[in-house]
């Protein structure tokens, strides 16, 4: 029988009436309840409502599909998320109570953009071009690799006078298409510290309980041995999405199934295993 990962996409992933299919089911009307506001009808604004729509969406797909694919429930070997997506991983493993997660969403959701309004930054996605070379320019502009997410898809993070420069700089010093991203801060680097302090904070009454399966950190891509304080620490550090896919297919994974909005992360996984 195959072994299945779950996975769960980040932000960038949402979508105009993505919560159309869910609106109506009890978890869905609940999170909205427990936000206090509804975050689809403000989808535009940016991280503060994106992240907490995207998580809803994320663990209602998940409810669908354990509803709607029984048999296949005892395959699910493993889990992971993308970023944000860690925490509908963690909720469907029973990491994380629901309850809990939509708050420490939301706390995360407003940390990060508040972050961000204090420190101005942003992130540069960098398409193909030299792995090293890559890197090396991250290095030389004081860049943070934000995202490893695949062979040729790097992902630097940081001020936004360096993230000019690294665009600049791209196509001569890395053969790299350089593209600058839509978001509003320099996630996954040094910037988001204060983000990083109250969402340990948050973390720090929550209950963690034990794990219905594997839940790969994006810090480490292994396995989650202090959920608390790696879920806080992957504010600040890159998410290893490439080296968690190359994890998962060593433990035995043979199928990734995505919840959530969008394909992006089905297409990371074709395009690392391929490339492997």
């Amino acid at each position: 029988m195959p072994s299945i990962a779950a996975i769960f996409p980040g932000q960038g992933s949402h979508a105009a009436d993505m919560d159309e299919p869910y609106r109506g089911s009890p978890a869905f009307e609940r999170g909205l309840e427990l936000l206090g506001f509804d975050p689809f009808e403000r989808l535009d604004e940016g991280t503060r409502f994106q992240q907490p729509a995207i998580f809803l969406c994320s663990v209602a797909a998940w409810d669908v599909w354990r509803e709607e694919s029984a048999g296949e429930l005892s395959q699910v070997r493993a889990a992971a998320g993308h970023s944000l997506g860690e925490y509908a991983a963690l909720v469907a493993a029973g990491v994380l109570k629901f309850d809990d997660a939509v708050l420490l969403v939301r706390e995360r959701a407003a940390a990060m953009a508040d972050a961000g309004d204090a420190n101005p930054g942003g992130m540069v996605a960098m398409l193909g071009g030299d792995d090293h070379a890559v890197r090396a320019l991250a290095t030389r502009l004081g860049l943070t690799v934000a995202n490893d997410n695949a062979p040729g898809q790097l992902v630097l993070s940081g001020a936004t006078e360096d993230i000019a420069r690294a665009e600049e700089a791209a196509r001569e010093e890395t053969g790299a298409r350089a593209r600058i991203l839509p978001v509003s801060a320099a996630f996954h680097s040094p910037l988001m510290e204060p983000a990083a302090a109250r969402l340990a904070a948050a973390l720090a009454g929550v209950e963690i309980g034990p794990a219905a399966f594997p839940v790969y950190a994006n810090g480490s891509a292994a396995p989650f041995k202090d959920v608390r304080a790696e879920l806080s620490q992957n504010l600040l550090g890159p998410v290893r999405w490439r080296e968690t896919m190359l994890a998962l297919r060593a433990a035995g994974i043979d199928r990734y199934v995505e919840h959530g909005p969008g394909a992006v992360l089905t297409g990371l996984v074709k395009r690392t295993l391929a490339a492997a």
